[in-house]
């Protein structure tokens, strides 16, 4: 292993904190940390810094390095970023190869997730995110994570305030890896529509709630139908997918 791939390695085992192994949050993985669970992305950490698990974090690694390696122009976002461990992965793995000129965009409203809006997004009936406090962690909260790891600099640039807001602003801009963890019809379409086309050949898409929650995947199979996107879709894990932008 280089030195690079040891310091990947220890960045994703710090943010999912399997070291230490801390309880879960939620109300159905029993109280206990379960590496499984962990390893899956399938719990609530009280204390780790990402809740999308070890595969999903190797897999952002994997496609991170791809577009740095191959040099795919462009920035790199999260939107919907919790505490912020994704997004700290990805600055720390520009850190690692020298890359001076990219940005590592955080994207979040930092106050939970919005209300659904029926009437403007049907798919979106009935979500209940926008009721568990757990996901609302602070602007300030996720940068003491980001100094926690020194990785907190000019570099790392935060978007507070919905993506209905926020994105549009960011239209025009080119990007090598987009990462969508909105969870909603609504949140997932708005990362789509205000980011995709800025994403350069050859770059890499993330979607993280595709498996689990029907109404992100209606907004990522509607949109790519909008658009005749062909390329294929490859599976993380459970819930987790990618695909490469063609040229």
């Amino acid at each position: 292993m280089t030195a690079v791939d040891l310091y990947a390695d220890l960045l994703i085992r710090a943010i999912s904190n399997t070291i230490y192994g801390d309880l879960p949050q939620d109300p159905w993985s029993g109280g206990a940390y379960s590496e499984g669970l962990r390893a899956e992305g399938r719990d609530w950490p009280s204390q780790a810094h990402s809740m999308v698990g070890i595969r999903r974090l190797q897999n952002l690694s994997d496609l991170t390095r791809r577009a740095l390696e191959r040099g795919v122009p462009g920035d790199l976002i999260e939107t919907g970023v919790w505490r912020g461990g994704a997004c700290i992965l990805m600055r720390g793995l520009l850190a690692a190869y020298g890359d001076s000129a990219r940005r590592v965009v955080v994207a979040d409203s930092f106050d939970g997730l919005p209300p659904p809006r029926p009437e403007e997004y049907p798919a979106d009936e009935g979500d209940n995110h926008h009721t568990f406090r757990q996901l609302a962690i602070s602007l300030e909260e996720v940068q003491a994570n980001f100094a926690a790891y020194g990785l907190l600099d000019e570099r790392v640039e935060f978007l507070k305030g919905w993506f209905r807001d926020t994105l549009p602003k960011q239209k025009g801009r080119q990007w090598s890896v987009v990462r969508l963890d909105g969870d909603m019809y609504e949140s997932t379409m708005d990362g789509l529509v205000n980011l995709y086309d800025g994403l350069s050949p050859g770059g890499f898409i993330i979607i993280d709630d595709y498996g689990a929650i029907p109404a992100c995947k209606a907004a990522v199979d509607d949109f790519r139908a909008s658009r005749g996107i062909e390329a294929r879709i490859t599976w993380v894990d459970w819930t987790g997918v990618w695909w490469q932008k063609s040229a």
